[in-house]
């Protein structure tokens, strides 16, 4: 597991799986949704194509019903006893009939021939009793009515009339009655709209099966209603689903096999060239040489450009490394001249008194003190020290620094605008100024100028000479630590090369640039451009 080809299998593996049963339990939902709908509507033509029949008022006996082990088919009546079965169905559950043995219903046709012969029968028949003749009959023989036999003849009509009034209420309330109870029913000759979906089984020769039925009602002429139940076998279904199932358990462990293993195999190809980088870093490390270079792919990806980054991190630490040596050689010749000429004139002081050159020593002793204040003020820089926030006008400081340089050659012209702060460490910008100022009056003929202005939201401050100039070629060169354009470094040409390099520096840690170009009276003009303070702050910080 510390291994990242171990991680990389491993996470892969771990996300196709996880992303394969997603799928898998997907497609066995859709699979399975589709395959009940198509059941389902088998199971509902099945019981319609026998509910359309049954409406149409074909007898029961009659009925034509499909194969019990395709689609097993039951007719319920409104009693909940089977009418009509399947042939070769022995049993059924899921619906509600209580046998699968048929009961037959009378047909529709052989009540309504029967009405007619009842009507007849019943019509030859005397009410009295008697049978019935001719009506003319009865003067020719000479019988007449009796008056007290007419009356009771129209009692019993009338009686008879109110029984039959009362025998069609009562038959009104009873299709009232029957009509509230089988509101649901569809109409005479009518099949339901709707049907109900259940689960069951069916046993044909002796075979028992899980089956799916569908129940849809039907009313004939008569308006008597039945359930028919239409079934479809659930078998198919299930071995879609499980043949389905059965494949993905066993692709699936072998193309996570195969998963895993392309990625190991792709992560290792991929990782060669880190695994390359890694080893010539150690070796680079071990031997100290900074010369050296880790290998560059001919790739164009990420590991290509963290092996040029790696290269330009070597290239950046050697410069710094080989800078940091010269500056040690530097600074040890630097220091080592002046002690070395001190320590020469105290001997020939110690040795014969009236030789010791005392403004000698002296000026050995703060050359010695100048140089160890730029070495220290360096070393500040390096260690990243972030320059104080303190809120200062510079054209006041310009002024002031200005006013105390006394014992130098040439003057110092000020040319400033009052009112222009900027911010950060007034010590450190007044080194600046004086560095700027140092090198101006070594390389001036008559006149050094210092001046103050704003440019934008910028605020610049300017030292020019008369002197010579710098080459254009060495401009930038002259930024660089211990380096003077005059190689001699003799006691008589001043300072040791950190002058400029200091004041470069410190501009850049105010968020500020130090640049040289050629002034208008032909020497060099060194401008100093910093970042304005804003126009409404705080209470100043003390000047540092």
């Amino acid at each position: 597991m510390r291994s990242v080809r171990a991680k990389a299998a491993i996470g892969a593996t771990l996300v196709v799986a996880i992303a394969l049963i997603t799928a898998g339990l997907g497609v066995l939902l859709v699979l399975r949704q589709n395959l009940e709908g198509k059941i389902n509507l088998q199971a509902e033509i099945a019981a319609r194509e026998v509910a359309s029949q049954f409406a149409l008022d074909t007898p029961t006996d009659k009925l034509v019903l499909p194969s019990a082990e395709d689609r097993p088919v039951q007719v319920v009546g409104e009693n909940r006893q089977v009418i009509a079965v399947s042939p070769d169905l022995q049993s059924i559950e899921g619906t509600s009939s209580r046998s699968v043995r048929p009961v037959p219903l009378p047909s529709p046709s052989t009540e309504q021939d029967d009405e007619p012969e009842r009507q007849g029968d019943e019509s030859e028949r005397d009410p009295s009793g008697a049978s019935s003749g001719d009506p003319s009959e009865g003067p020719e023989n000479g019988s007449v009515n009796d008056p007290e036999n007419g009356p009771d003849q129209d009692t019993d009509s009338a009686t008879d009339t109110d029984t039959d009034a009362d025998n069609d209420t009562d038959a009104d309330a009873d299709s009232d009655s029957d009509a509230d109870t089988d509101s649901d029913d569809p109409a005479r000759g009518q099949v339901s709209g709707s049907e109900k979906l259940s689960d069951g089984s069916a046993t044909v020769d002796g075979d028992s099966a899980p089956y799916r039925f569908a129940a849809v009602e039907a009313t004939n002429s008569s308006g008597t209603t039945v359930t028919v139940f239409g079934g479809v076998p659930r078998a198919t279904e299930q071995e879609a689903v499980e043949s389905v199932r059965d494949a993905m358990l066993i692709g699936l462990p072998a193309l996570l096999v195969v998963v895993g293993a392309v990625t190991w195999l792709v992560t290792r190809r991929a990782l060669r060239p880190v695994e390359d980088i890694r080893a010539e870093m150690a070796a680079i490390t071990a031997s100290e040489d900074l010369s050296r270079r880790v290998p560059e792919p001919d790739s164009h990806d990420e590991i290509a450009r963290l092996a040029r980054t790696t290269n330009e991190t070597l290239a950046a630490l050697e410069a710094s490394v080989e800078r940091q040596r010269r500056f040690v050689a530097d600074a040890s010749h630097e220091l080592r001249s002046p002690i070395a000429s001190l320590r020469t004139q105290l001997e020939v002081g110690e040795a014969h008194p009236d030789l010791l050159d005392v403004s000698g020593a002296v000026a050995d002793t703060v050359r010695l003190q100048q140089l160890a204040a730029d070495l220290l003020l360096l070393a500040r820089l390096d260690a990243g020290e972030r320059p104080g926030r303190a809120r200062l006008d510079l054209g006041a400081m310009v002024r002031e620094e200005a006013s105390q340089r006394t014992n130098d050659r040439i003057a110092v012209t000020v040319d400033v605008v009052d009112g222009l702060d900027v911010v950060g460490s007034r010590s450190q910008l007044a080194r600046v100024l004086g560095n700027l100022l140092d090198n101006a009056q070594r390389h001036a003929d008559e006149s050094v100028t210092a001046a103050v202005r704003a440019d934008g939201d910028r605020i610049v401050l300017t030292v020019a000479d008369d002197g010579e100039g710098i080459p254009e070629l060495e401009r930038e060169r002259i930024f660089e630590r211990f380096v003077r354009l005059d190689d001699a470094r003799t006691r008589g040409e001043g300072g040791a090369g950190l002058g400029l390099a200091i004041a470069r520096d410190v501009a850049e840690r105010h968020g500020g640039t130090l640049t040289v170009r050629q002034g208008p009276q032909g020497g060099a003009l060194f401008e100093v451009s910093l970042p304005g303070a804003p126009g409404a702050g705080g209470e100043d910080q003390a000047p540092q």
